[in-house]
C-alpha cells in the first residue's frame, strides 16, 4: 500500500503508523509541519476527500470525539471544523452490512456501559471483579461485555434485520463524524435496542476470553447471564 512517499507493505503496518502519530498528541493540539504533511497525503485515500474537504486546509488538530477517543480534525478556510477516520482513508468505504451493524453497536453502547457500571458497583471487591468465564480478579480495563454465544451480536442484528425486512443497500443514515452514523429513521434506532435488550445473554469476561467458549452450545439463558434493565 502507497500512501504519499511512503510504502506499506500490510495494511495494519499503515494503520499502526498514523495511530501513533494521532497518539502522540494530546486533546486540543495542533500537529506539526511534518506531520500534517503526512496527513494530507493520508486524506487523499478518503473515499469523500473532494466532498468533504473542498474548503481546503488551514491546520490539522487532535480532538475528542465520541466516548472521549481521538481523532484527526481538520479546521479548514472557512474556519470550520470536520473530524475524519484516519482508518476510512485506508481500508475505504466499509460494504453496507459493517455500516449498519456499527450503527446498530452505537445505538445500544450506553446499554452496554451501563451493565458493566452495574456489575462493578454489585460485585467490585477492592477495584476487582471476576471474569465470569475464567473466574480469574480483573480490573475494569482488563474487563468487556460479552455477548454469549449462540446470540452473538452479529447475530442479533442479522435475525433482526430479516425479520424487519431491512433493505441495508436503502438504509438511510446520518453521519455524526466521519465513518459513525445514526439511523435517519429513528424509530428504527429504537426498535432495535428493544429488540437487542430483548435477545441479548451478556458476560462479563477478560478481554480475549469473550467468547463464551464453554456455552456456546446452549441457546437456554442462565443464572449468571447479564441483562438490560
Amino acid at each position: 500500500m502507497v500512501i504519499g512517499n511512503k510504502t506499506f507493505a500490510y495494511k495494519k503496518d499503515a494503520l499502526n503508523f498514523y495511530k501513533e502519530i494521532l497518539n502522540s498528541y494530546n486533546f486540543g493540539e495542533t500537529i506539526n509541519e511534518n506531520d500534517k504533511i503526512e496527513i494530507i497525503e493520508l486524506l487523499k485515500n478518503h473515499p469523500d476527500f473532494e466532498r468533504k474537504f473542498s474548503f481546503g486546509i488551514n491546520k490539522i488538530i487532535v480532538d475528542k470525539v465520541k466516548y472521549n477517543s481521538k481523532a484527526f480534525h481538520i479546521l479548514n478556510n472557512n474556519s470550520e471544523f470536520e473530524a475524519f477516520s484516519y482508518i476510512k482513508c485506508i481500508n475505504g468505504k466499509k460494504p453496507p452490512l459493517t455500516v449498519f451493524s456499527n450503527t446498530c453497536r452505537d445505538i445500544i453502547q450506553e446499554d452496554i456501559n451501563k451493565v458493566k457500571y452495574q456489575y462493578f458497583s454489585e460485585n467490585s471487591k477492592n477495584g476487582q471483579v471476576k471474569c465470569q468465564e475464567t473466574g480469574e480478579l480483573c480490573k475494569w480495563n482488563e474487563l468487556v461485555i460479552d455477548h454469549r454465544q449462540p446470540n452473538t451480536f452479529s447475530i442479533i442484528v442479522d435475525r433482526f434485520i430479516e425479520m424487519n425486512r431491512i433493505d441495508i443497500h436503502s438504509t438511510e443514515y446520518i453521519e455524526i463524524i466521519d465513518g459513525v452514523y445514526n439511523f435517519k429513521n429513528e424509530e428504527l434506532s429504537n426498535k432495535f435496542r428493544i429488540y437487542h435488550k430483548e435477545k441479548a445473554n451478556l458476560r462479563i469476561v477478560k478481554k480475549g476470553k469473550n467468547s463464551g467458549r464453554a456455552h456456546q452450545a446452549r441457546v437456554k439463558q442462565q443464572k449468571k447471564d447479564l441483562k438490560i434493565k
